[in-house]
């Protein structure tokens, strides 16, 4: 068992799935979803059934972006490769129905930067939304396994949304091209996160880093239009607000669209 992935699984609860977590997905989620919701408008006319629009998140982590797609209506797949993230979010997703009913104490193995042990040992309940009442009708799932292996059927997907994602590729390129592969004509590609490679420094890894210029570069290259990008968004990812030392990302978010013709 990998505990450095069982620490960061628990701590992914509070960013995902309590009010801990709310400052973050504020800054994170927030304007996916805003965004997804201009494009695609929810209402309650019949004739605009926003079920038919089909939204994949792949790095899904513990599926509460991939949840709110789906309370809102939409088709949602999320897609995680992780079995520790798998494991907590099928938990999560499917075995709690109470506002929460759980308790976990994620810094409590933080020996390092504590202001008083307090701060160590202090719980965070979870979760802060009930799971369990997504419509009966809602149309939501998960999938299991590499987003590259997974993906492949062309013009599938009416919107992908990655967040903390992009950079977890061993080539770059490779997911760039992938997206405009599934996504369907017209179809949008939103992204919010940094550029932390995740395999730049993994001895016998294959790891492809690009500046953000040079992948705006490649993005556009594959025929995709960004109409929307702002940067640099400062946030931090599961932090400990109340630790000594704080890590901070400038991240950028973008909104690339796959002309019709």
């Amino acid at each position: 068992m990998d505990m450095d992935k069982v620490k960061t699984t628990i701590k992914q609860f509070v960013r995902d799935w309590s009010e801990d977590g709310r400052q973050e997905r504020l800054i994170c989620y927030a304007p996916i979803i805003e965004e997804v919701k201009r494009r695609f408008p929810v209402t309650s006319t019949i004739d605009n059934d926003v079920s038919a629009v089909q939204i994949l998140v792949p790095g899904a982590g513990l599926g509460r972006l991939s949840w709110e797609f789906a309370r809102l209506g939409y088709t949602c797949q999320g897609n995680e490769v992780s079995l520790y993230m798998l494991i907590a979010s099928h938990f999560i997703l499917n075995k709690c129905s109470q506002v929460n009913a759980h308790t976990i104490h994620p810094w409590i193995l933080n020996f390092c930067n504590n202001v008083s042990n307090d701060d160590q040992l202090r719980a965070v309940q979870f979760p802060d939304v009930n799971t369990a009442s997504l419509p009966v009708d809602s149309r939501f799932s998960m999938s299991a396994g590499d987003f590259l292996q997974i993906y492949n059927d062309p013009n599938d997907w009416d919107c992908i949304t990655t967040c903390f994602f992009i950079d977890t590729a061993h080539n770059i390129i490779e997911y760039v091209e992938r997206l405009w592969t599934i996504l369907k004509p017209g179809g949008i590609w939103i992204n919010f996160g940094p550029l932390l490679y995740h395999f730049e420094d993994i001895p016998n890894e294959e790891s492809f880093e690009l500046s953000y210029t040079d992948l705006r570069s490649v993005i556009l290259s594959c025929g995709f239009q960004i109409e929307n990008e702002k940067l640099p968004i400062r946030t931090g990812y599961i932090k400990n607000d109340r630790s000594m030392l704080h890590y901070e990302y400038d991240c950028v978010f973008f909104v690339a669209v796959k002309p019709r013709q």
